[in-house]
């Protein structure tokens, strides 16, 4: 009988057995041969005497990696040769008949070895090996276990599984689209899905009352530690009947506080996950994606430098702009060397510089003191409550260049003073998000998260908004550590309000007829309101198993340059086949 290594073995003392694994490593004891033989359970001893074992000799050339079979009987061992590190430590297996499956070369990489772990590269060269691993093969049982998880929740609240088409069409989601080309209509090409958005929309219209999948999205973006390139996987979902996108989150926040605490074993940082609105979330913490593990909000402090003798900051509010300031407790330990570094970082921000003050020896103490009065010292102080050992930080400049700086130096400064606790998930919803948005690449107005959300105040807020950068849609992210996991919106089903958004950005009818001729179409026969959203199962994952690098998480990712050295993709094509595409 074909048996398990570490949880069946033990069990069957006086037992005859048949095991199959791979030789984890091998040991000669003057006569005797000793092998610890892995399987996805764990290791078991195995003894070959040549007493005992038909094919001694056949044991000799057994070497790491060999995939072996054996025939033997499980004893228990001596007391003072028990191994209490491993669950089959209290028995070994005399091995009878030996059959080896199959023979390997000395691995190029060592993935039992702490010490001697390969760069990531060369894991991924061999990642068929490195998944070998022992947490890389917990990582894939706790990745399905997560998967049921979510599926019985969705299950369990009436969501139907529907799986959407991959070959679809081009739609804007915000990121490059991959192209497919047609062998029978040459000249025209296929889309994998950026997401299922159209689809899961035009389920709704067809009588589908709550839609899930899990779904495979494909983006030709730039890969980063907490984005694969390519293709990555998302819990997608749609909802009938629902006008508010509340709804959608007070059903499908439970599942994820619920993978925080149950799954993972962690601690919510608060009873209950908040919602701030885009602009709290920008004006408050300088991101739309902020890691409420720790505070340090952005702080205004215009008003006191409103008349101020020091002319960078005043200039700056006097131009438009406005001054703001974050506290950083224990702030004078930062060397120069340190602080030279955090003001590069607000440079490359689009910062000028980086003005602070330190709170040492009960002196405001800085380069830029000097220039300020007591009166504006103290009004500084007591708005961020500083104390001793803090420092403060500024940035003065246009409304988007001081949030987007002190935004990022505020997660810097976090780092730095690892003021995030890994044991801790904190999650938050940021609602509001603007319907339009500057598109500084392109110098023009462009849709904020998609077309397909609804306006809050419909067509009218559409028509009558002097500024369209002032609309707002009901579009909504959760946002995990830091992470935005989660983005979702009541959906635009009406075809008029469609058009109306389109057409206050320059697109006439018929550019909205040929890019969404489906959708206009199935909104004319009776579609209902819905709402829904997706989340990003790998980035929650990565949080969840406190990784930092998202190609942990899954199988065979690609590597930082979006290649599969495994595989050798992207690769060059047989001309043959770029003939039949009509290809040169």
């Amino acid at each position: 009988m074909n048996r398990t290594l570490s949880r069946d073995t033990p069990t069957l003392v006086n037992e005859s057995v048949t095991l199959k694994g791979w030789v984890h490593n091998r040991r000669d004891h003057g006569g005797l041969i000793f092998i610890d033989l892995r399987d996805h359970t764990g290791l078991v001893q195995l003894v070959f005497n040549p007493a005992t074992t038909q094919d001694f000799a056949l044991a000799g050339e057994l070497r790491d990696e060999f995939v072996i079979e054996v025939n033997g009987k499980v004893v228990a061992r001596d007391e003072t040769l028990k191994n209490d590190k491993l669950p089959t430590g209290t028995i070994e297996v005399v091995v009878q008949s030996l059959r080896i499956l199959n023979r390997s070369e000395a691995l190029p990489i060592q993935p039992f070895s702490d010490e001697q772990q390969a760069n990531e590269e060369l894991r991924l060269r061999y990642r068929y090996l490195d998944l070998r691993r022992e947490k890389m093969q917990t990582m894939l049982k706790k990745r399905a276990a997560y998967y049921k998880t979510i599926r019985d929740y969705m299950e369990e609240r009436e969501f139907t599984e529907i799986t959407t088409p991959i070959l679809a069409n081009s739609s804007p989601e915000g990121a490059r689209d991959f192209l497919v080309p047609s062998r029978v209509h040459e000249g025209k090409y296929y889309a994998l899905p950026q997401a299922p958005q159209q689809f899961k929309q035009l389920l709704m219209v067809g009588g589908v009352s709550r839609y899930y999948q899990i779904a495979t999205c494909f983006r030709d973006e730039d890969p980063r530690a907490d984005r694969l390139y390519g293709d990555f996987y998302q819990l997608d979902l749609e909802m009938a009947f629902v006008e508010d996108g509340e709804t959608v989150r007070q059903i499908m926040e439970p599942l994820i506080t619920g993978l925080v605490t149950d799954f993972a074993g962690k601690r919510l940082s608060q009873p209950s996950v908040p919602r701030i609105t885009y602009r709290e979330a920008i004006e408050q913490y300088g991101s739309d994606k902020p890691d409420l593990r720790y505070d340090m909000k952005l702080v205004d402090m215009s008003d006191i430098y409103v008349n101020s003798e020091f002319g960078v900051f005043k200039n700056a509010i006097t131009g438009g702009g406005l001054v703001k300031a974050i506290r950083v407790q224990n702030g004078v330990s930062l060397s120069r060397s340190q602080i030279d570094a955090f003001t590069d970082i607000a440079k490359r921000e689009g910062a000028g510089g980086l003005a602070y003050l330190m709170i040492e020896d009960g002196e405001v103490k800085s380069p830029i003191a000097k220039f300020m009065s007591a009166d504006e010292l103290t009004a500084v102080r007591e708005r961020l409550q500083a104390n001793e050992g803090d420092a403060i930080f500024f940035a003065a400049d246009t409304y988007e260049t001081v949030h987007r700086v002190l935004g990022k130096l505020r997660s810097e400064f976090a780092a730095h003073f690892n003021l995030a606790n890994p044991d801790e998930v904190a999650l938050v919803w940021v609602i509001d998000f603007p319907f339009y948005e500057w598109n500084e690449t392109e110098k023009r107005v462009d849709f904020g998260h998609n077309p397909f959300s609804m306006p809050r105040g419909g067509v009218e807020a559409i028509r009558l908004a002097e500024d369209k950068l002032s609309i707002v849609a009901d579009q909504y992210d959760m946002v995990m550590n830091g992470y935005e996991i989660c983005s979702g919106a009541v959906r635009n089903h009406n075809p008029e309000i469609m058009y109306e958004s389109f057409a206050a950005l320059g697109y006439d009818s018929t550019y909205v007829e040929e890019k969404f001729g489906a959708m206009l179409n199935a909104f004319k026969f009776g579609a209902p309101p819905h709402a829904g959203c997706a989340y990003g199962l790998d980035r929650i994952f990565m949080v969840l198993t406190d990784e930092d690098n998202i190609r942990e998480v899954v199988a065979f990712p690609k590597n930082g340059s979006g290649v599969d050295v495994m595989m050798n993709s992207p690769s060059h094509v047989d001309p043959a086949q770029l003939s039949e595409l009509g290809g040169k």
